[in-house]
């Protein structure tokens, strides 16, 4: 557990992905039938049979669109408010309490046997598939093959697609109805055929996995893959809260937890004026935009969500569904008005401040102890918040 400090006066996939990448990697770039023999020869020793492959990848020619996908992926700078906000609205808070009425029972079951709440698991469904009703339509065995063969991530793709012929032998799912993203991640939990091997769930007992026709055992398997990060029930994911003056910033730069308790002593409190209802639990701080917008203390089940998809941003977005979903009204603090910052535009930061003669060292857009501190010191310098935030707010105050 890292230490706190007082006040900022005082301190201005496995073993199985290998083999299968290893066996169909010297046909990555060759041609199309060079790629579907050597992955033939791949699956048959995997115990896949020939008419599963056949109904599989027969016919298969890289998919364009998915292709073109690959090669879409600019550098693209959202700010957590952004990212929120487009997938946590009223709208779908309102579809989220509907599916908890509907799926009720469902959902005490799986949280009895997981000891997962039935809210995440809501929100987790819905930030991934809108609640099932966009689960993505591609092939999932072709958009794989398309991957592999293309030389995009060809160990990764290539592994998965020797797992997805796999999931079908044992007749999870059929071949027409195996859909998902672009990227293979499949069914509404939208895992990728690895992590349906290791944490999809038959729930509902009929001797099959089905994670795209089968709300139970979707629901189910979103449950197992959260408890076997660690998944502690009965503990939620965060809280907003409010830091006092005075507060020392570098408190949610360097790490630190430690129980809300410790964290009340120093006048952090609940945003909403509740109290903690366990002291005892520990805590970090998340702050996305600066200590002018909403502060989180975080609880680990915040960095389980983050093995989902390991994105703060993410799991922000969960939490704060999940919360809306059990009847939240929405974050206390407003967010405030600030852009996204690229990785230039924080070389830029650090330039400008070791021209001020901060010793930010080469600037490189990584934001290191060094850079945070000399923030924070021109920020106090400046009458300005000094929470060490980097941001567009803060490249304006330095130009």
């Amino acid at each position: 557990m890292s230490r706190i400090i007082p006040s900022r006066r005082s301190f201005l996939i496995g073993a199985t992905a290998l083999a299968a990448s290893a066996a169909i990697g010297p046909a990555f770039g060759a041609s199309v039938a060079g790629f579907v023999d050597q992955t033939w020869a791949t699956a048959r020793a995997r115990g896949v049979s020939k008419k599963t492959f056949d109904a599989a990848m027969g016919g298969f020619q890289p998919l364009n669109s998915v292709l073109k996908l690959t090669g879409a992926q600019p550098e693209f700078v959202s700010t957590a408010a952004d990212y929120v906000g487009k997938r946590v609205t009223d709208r779908q808070a309102g579809t989220g309490q509907s599916m908890r009425g509907e799926w009720k029972q469902t959902l005490a079951a799986v949280a009895d046997r997981f000891g997962v709440q039935p809210e995440i698991l809501l929100a987790i469904w819905g930030i991934e598939t809108n609640f099932g009703g966009y689960m993505g339509g591609t092939n999932t065995v072709h958009a794989l093959a398309t991957l592999a063969h293309g030389g995009y991530r060809t160990s990764f793709f290539g592994a998965e697609l020797i797992t997805s012929l796999e999931i079908l032998e044992a007749g999870h799912v059929r071949p027409k109805n195996m859909v998902g993203s672009w990227a293979g991640a499949m069914g509404h939990p939208q895992f990728m055929p690895s992590s349906f091997m290791k944490y999809a769930v038959d729930f509902k007992g009929d001797g099959s996995k089905d994670i795209w026709g089968s709300v139970p055992d979707a629901l189910a398997s979103t449950a197992n893959y959260l408890r076997s990060f660690g998944w502690r029930p009965g503990e939620t994911w965060g809280y907003e809260v409010s830091l006092p003056r005075g507060f020392n910033y570098l408190n949610v730069w360097n790490g630190a937890s430690a129980p809300l308790k410790e964290w009340s002593d120093l006048g952090v409190t609940r945003a909403n004026g509740r109290a903690f209802p366990r002291g005892t639990d520990v805590a970090s701080l998340y702050m996305p935009m600066g200590g002018n917008g909403p502060v989180f203390a975080v609880l680990p089940n915040f960095g389980v969500i983050k093995r989902y998809n390991n994105s703060d941003s993410y799991a922000l977005a969960v939490g704060h569904l999940a919360d809306r979903i059990l009847g939240s009204t929405g974050f206390v603090q407003s967010w405030p008005k600030d852009t996204g910052i690229s990785k230039s535009q924080r070389v830029d930061i650090q330039a400008q401040l070791a021209r001020k003669g901060y010793p930010v060292g080469t600037p490189d857009g990584i934001i290191g102890p060094k850079t945070r501190a000399a923030v924070i010191d021109f920020q106090t310098r400046n009458g300005l918040l000094p929470d060490g935030h980097v941001s567009g707010n803060l490249l304006r105050a330095l130009s």
